[in-house]
């Protein structure tokens, strides 16, 4: 009995690899003959598992989809992974996911073997998670979930859209890509009534049922990373920035999140910075981690904004002696 179990076990753990096996093949895996396969495979559908058969020369055997999910069988390095991944997911941006998230972790952590739970453990103690300083909006999983499948279905998606400033519109997209970027979700879509393919964030979007129709398939942009940063400089932020920097733009490009701006060289040694954030504060940041000198060039928030840093700075440096000069460049002119 326990050599029957054990042979099921190990039966399960090769059906549950994405591929198709013959009776042969997994008859010679299990050193047994291929009745008793058959046989073993009558007894994982008596358990549950959905084994679809094809027959014919080239058929064979495959885990198929059934009604329920049935118990999977994880080797060391899966169930780390899925471990770890539970404990990323509850503490992430998706709502709705966080709860679940930790019921399923705990069912898995209760089952790991010791050694296993250890390294779970070792990696969750000694890896500390730093708070960002702009966590992101909270997305809904079942709104992620709805436009997921639209995108699979290829039906077009209406949904009410909230913009940088507060306005609001009805779209009808026809949805392709979901991109998680930054700390953010976007939609990728073909926007039918402006003709032309948009970014949308998916936390400003309250989608409308039901979905549909369906729509012929257009060719996916290549760079979609690309189509994401430009919708992000251009349109997704409450703030958008250019500003000027004195330095070669390989130099900036390297010292910002591409998830935040874009960077357009002038010449050998200037550089233009677009950039976005829902605050000044957090554009403000953005520009002084860059450690070179700039012109701001817009919004005038952001001018305004400096300006009352430079002061609390300069308010900050002084011990007490003389005045210190203003924040900026030996000539005055700084940040204006």
């Amino acid at each position: 009995m326990l050599e029957t179990s054990a042979r099921l076990l190990r039966l399960l753990s090769l059906l549950q690899t994405p591929r198709e096996w013959t009776g042969a093949e997994l008859a010679d895996r299990l050193a047994v003959s291929t009745r008793t396969v058959r046989n073993d495979v009558e007894r994982l559908r008596a358990l549950g598992y959905p084994v679809n058969a094809n027959r014919g020369a080239t058929g064979g055997y495959r885990l198929g989809a059934g009604a329920a999910l049935p118990p999977l069988l994880l080797d060391d390095e899966e169930a780390v992974a899925v471990a770890i991944g539970l404990r990323t997911a509850a503490a992430g941006s998706i709502t709705g996911v966080e709860e679940t998230s930790l019921r399923a972790l705990a069912k898995l952590e209760q089952v790991l073997p010791s050694r296993l739970r250890r390294r779970v453990n070792t990696l969750h103690t000694y890896a500390v998670r730093v708070p960002a300083d702009d966590a992101g909006p909270r997305v809904s999983a079942e709104v992620l979930t709805v436009i997921a499948a639209a995108c699979r279905d290829r039906e077009q998606l209406r949904f009410d859209y909230r913009a940088h400033d507060d306005s609001e519109s009805r779209r009808v997209v026809e949805p392709y890509r979901l991109v998680n970027w930054g700390r953010r979700w976007y939609l990728v879509a073909w926007d039918v009534q402006r003709g032309d393919w948009r970014t949308f964030r998916v936390d400003r979007v309250t989608p409308r049922t039901p979905t549909g129709p369906r729509f012929a398939a257009r060719d996916v942009p290549e760079d979609l990373t690309a189509r994401v940063r430009h919708g992000v400089s251009s349109a997704a932020w409450r703030y958008r920035a250019s500003v000027t920097v004195r330095a070669p733009a390989e130099v900036v490009a390297e010292r910002i999140n591409p998830a935040v701006g874009t960077v357009e060289a002038v010449d050998d040694e200037t550089c233009v910075l677009h950039t976005g954030a829902d605050t000044v504060a957090s554009l403000a940041v953005h520009i002084g981690l860059l450690d070179a000198d700039f012109t701001v060039d817009g919004p005038p928030e952001l001018v305004d904004h400096l300006r009352v840093l430079a002061d609390r700075y300069r308010r900050a440096g002084n011990t007490g002696g003389p005045s210190a000069d203003p924040v900026g460049d030996s000539d005055g002119r700084g940040a204006r």
